[in-house]
């Protein structure tokens, strides 16, 4: 079974060269990258990763900046860089849902063969994404597109670290009351939204709700993803290694202990992933979307 990270950040050399620069005009940029865990990938170095772990692809994307004039330069690096690999990156397109022009860089991002939109970050490009009168119109976009859209989220409990913000599952899940038809993947488990999915009532609600497991090591023992079988979720659990702050080798030596079986395991490290995509693919007739499994 094809192996697929869902969660993979790519850095332009520029910005990787000006970030202490950049940083002075983008505070959540600052906060993340002066941690003393940051890490910075090229194109290069993510398909490097790959080769050395076995993983076949990975979705790529940039920065979630206010700036959406840096967000369309991280665009253009992603898509350059989806052409160099086509055969082991898929480019997802990150904007600022609150751009007046964000509609036209979806578009144009679709037109370089970008295949989702993320990782957003609400908290840090101030998107109120738990009020519909300030969310919905972005949602609306994305979901007419036929795009996944992949949330940074927070579990409002634990240890603090660089980046844990205010995006916790009451906002998530008013999100996705207001927006039930839009494909969206929660990364970092959600912040434990998840666990919800034991209420009926949830579980009926969020057909089109996925999770990544980006940071899992750092926030959960390997048992998580035994939880996850047990909620009768482990169909909408997608490997995420949140690289380069962790390789996805360590997400996947956690399953390994985490009392799932091989077939169950495949489904996280890509058959999800794959049926995902192929489910959107069908949706809109494949309109010129590129296949990932020939």
């Amino acid at each position: 079974m094809m192996k697929i990270d869902f969660h993979v950040h790519l850095t332009p050399p520029e910005i990787i060269r000006d970030y202490q620069k950049i940083g002075e005009r983008e505070p959540y940029f600052k906060l993340l990258s002066d941690s003393p865990k940051n890490k910075f990938a090229t194109a290069e170095d993510v398909v490097a990763e790959l080769e050395r772990t076995g993983v076949d692809k990975a979705v790529v994307f940039g920065f979630g900046f206010r700036d959406p004039g840096l967000c369309q330069f991280v665009n253009d690096y992603v898509a350059e860089a989806v052409r160099n690999y086509p055969d082991r990156l898929i480019g997802f397109a990150i904007v600022n849902p609150n751009d007046a022009k964000v509609e036209q860089e979806l578009d144009r991002c679709m037109a370089l063969g970008l295949q989702g939109v993320g990782e957003i970050f609400p908290d840090g490009q101030h998107f109120v994404i738990e009020d519909p009168k300030r969310s919905s119109a972005f949602a609306s976009l994305v979901q007419e597109r036929n795009l996944p859209l992949i949330v940074h989220s927070n579990e409002p409990v634990g240890h603090y670290y660089a980046g844990k913000t205010t995006t916790t599952p009451v906002k998530l899940a008013a999100f996705v009351e207001h927006n039930p038809e839009l494909t969206v993947i929660f990364a970092h488990w959600g912040g434990g939204l998840f666990f919800y999915e034991l209420m009926p009532e949830l579980k009926a609600k969020y057909q089109n709700v996925y999770y990544d497991t980006a940071a899992s090591p750092f926030l959960y023992r390997p048992q998580v993803y035994k939880v996850a079988q047990e909620i009768g979720i482990l169909d909408k659990i997608l490997l995420g290694s949140d690289f380069p702050l962790l390789s996805p080798a360590r997400n996947l030596r956690e399953m390994a202990l985490s009392g799932l079986n091989a077939d169950e395991q495949s489904l996280i490290s890509g058959g999800n992933a794959l049926r995902l995509f192929e489910t959107m693919a069908a949706k809109t007739g494949n309109h010129g979307r590129k296949r990932l499994v020939n």
